[in-house]
């Protein structure tokens, strides 16, 4: 015996009339009766379609602006009936009521009104009530009533009108995605109405599948991608290359992060998480990329890489001929990007979008941490409000490569120790247990290049044998948070070198 439902009477509320009188012929054609509300009945006659408008059929008018049409008994009794129930069929038939066989509902366009910066007042008036009741009784009753509550689904239901009605599969489905709808819906409203500059005590957010990956950080890991809103490397468009993967996601987070950190045209070359050369150069990316690659050559092959201007042909010749397994950036020239898909392993990412959510998420066992998102121009980041502690005034040069340092090293994984010269990091030293071996490091990465460098430190230095591993090397100005109690020893350590120190009072650690 099928479980297919075949629609006798429809009930029609549209916000989106897209295609809207395309269904409407459909269902009349199919001799379904069709109730349907304000511009929607309007719009449904004036194309020749038979409609009751639904104060017709409630004895009822629309009243208070249209807030309330379809909050009515004849309503919700005719979407929740349970068609198998006798006492249900009897009860709506003892006052003249018949059930919906289906309900096609949109809502109220909260989320653009919102985006679009209205008003309050503006914003509260498309909040939806209506809708999303009708979409939630017709999908709590989802083994009587079919829902639609999407146009991506108007196909499906053309089809299911053609082969007679809905089955109980589709039914169950079509409910799910209301209940999803509404849910999406109520959780945006309610973002909106308890936003503030503090934690909330309360906050939802939903997730969207974009797309099944291939696997996680391992192979017996199963992954997808999921986006929640428009910001971000997840919105990216691929133009070249191999399906992305897990760790190609988070390595190009981090680079496209790592990137927007600079104002001045910036490449990152990003390995695990972890750079292995970020610079910056007035004259271009070409520049920048040559002088990021430079730092670490060994560890940048197959790396993740980042720009956050437009790649140019010299940019994309040199990335051409190293091996790199991503390559995001805000746009591509077109004789750059020609030359960069004739390399069939890279993978091409474009992102336009580079605003970063004000807050991140951190699963943990049982729950997730919230903070605000660290971003690199909070008060202590400027050197104009730095305190100098040790050493001689500097010249603009070596300020602006202590600047670049100090904006480079939010990047790299704690403990992190970053060194620069001439906007280019030379060294680096990340992801150690203590400062000492992150120090040690950074001056072995940087070798010859870290005598006249300059050095950040992520965190302050808690005792002097930190910084003076970086003196030793031939570091000639030192930017970092301070606060240790040993900053007396850590500025007499500098002080007796030479060596310029600097106290941001800011501290930038990265620990995942």
């Amino acid at each position: 015996m099928s479980d297919r439902r075949s629609v006798r009477r429809a009930l029609v509320s549209l916000y989106d009339k897209t295609r809207l009188i395309e269904i409407g012929r459909v269902l009349s054609d199919a001799g379904v009766e069709i109730i349907s509300t304000g511009s929607t009945a309007a719009q449904l006659t004036d194309a020749g379609i038979t409609v009751m408008h639904v104060s017709a059929y409630t004895g009822f008018p629309e009243i208070i602006d249209g807030r309330v049409k379809t909050l009515h008994p004849r309503v919700h009794a005719a979407i929740l009936a349970d068609q198998d129930n006798s006492q249900h069929m009897a009860a709506i038939s003892d006052l003249d009521i018949a059930p919906f066989d289906l309900v096609i509902i949109n809502l109220y366009p909260f989320a653009a009104t919102i985006a679009s910066g209205a008003d309050f007042a503006e914003c509260i008036e498309q909040i939806d009530i209506g809708g999303p009741s009708m979409l939630r009784g017709a999908a709590k009753n989802h083994g009587s009533v079919a829902v639609i509550s999407n146009t991506s689904q108007y196909d499906e239901l053309i089809a299911a009108i053609g082969q007679g009605g809905f089955s109980l599969a589709q039914r169950r489905e079509l409910a799910l995605a209301a209940f999803r709808t509404t849910a999406e819906y109520d959780v945006m409203i309610a973002n909106w109405l308890g936003q503030s500059d503090e934690l909330p005590p309360w906050f939802g957010r939903i997730w969207q599948r974009q797309r099944a990956l291939r696997y996680g950080e391992n192979p017996h890991q199963s992954a997808a991608i999921y986006s929640a809103g428009p910001e971000g490397v997840v919105n990216a468009v691929q133009l070249h290359g191999k399906e992305m993967s897990f760790n190609n996601y988070t390595d190009a987070d981090a680079a496209w992060r790592a990137v927007h950190d600079h104002r001045d045209p910036a490449v990152a070359i990003i390995k695990h998480a972890n750079p292995a050369g970020v610079a910056v150069c007035e004259l271009g990316v070409a520049i920048a990329y040559q002088r990021a690659h430079e730092c670490d050559p060994v560890s940048a092959f197959g790396g993740v890489v980042a720009a956050n201007r437009p790649v140019d042909f010299a940019m994309a010749k040199a990335l051409s001929e190293i091996f790199t397994e991503v390559l995001i950036a805000p746009d591509y020239d077109a004789d750059g990007l020609e030359l960069l898909m004739s390399k069939p392993s890279i993978r091409i990412l474009k992102c336009a979008v580079t605003a970063t959510h004000p807050f991140e998420l951190r699963p943990i066992s049982g729950g997730v941490l919230l903070q605000a998102t660290d971003t690199i121009d909070a008060d202590g980041d400027s050197s104009a409000n730095w305190r100098q502690v040790s050493g001689e005034p500097l010249d603009h040069a070596i300020i602006k490569d202590l600047e670049f340092a100090w904006r480079s090293v939010r990047c790299v994984k704690s403990n992190a120790i970053l060194l620069a010269k001439m906007g280019a990091s030379v060294g680096i030293g990340m992801g150690q247990v203590n400062r000492l071996d992150s120090a040690r490091l950074a001056v072995s990465r940087a070798g010859k290049r870290a005598k006249g460098s300059v050095a950040a430190s992520d965190a302050f230095f808690p005792f002097a044998d930190g910084v003076q591993i970086l003196i030793d090397a031939g570091v000639c100005a030192v930017v970092q948070p301070g606060g240790s109690l040993r900053d007396d020893e850590v500025i007499a350590a500098a002080q007796a070198a030479g060596v310029a120190m600097f106290f941001t009072g800011t501290r930038h650690f990265s620990h995942t």
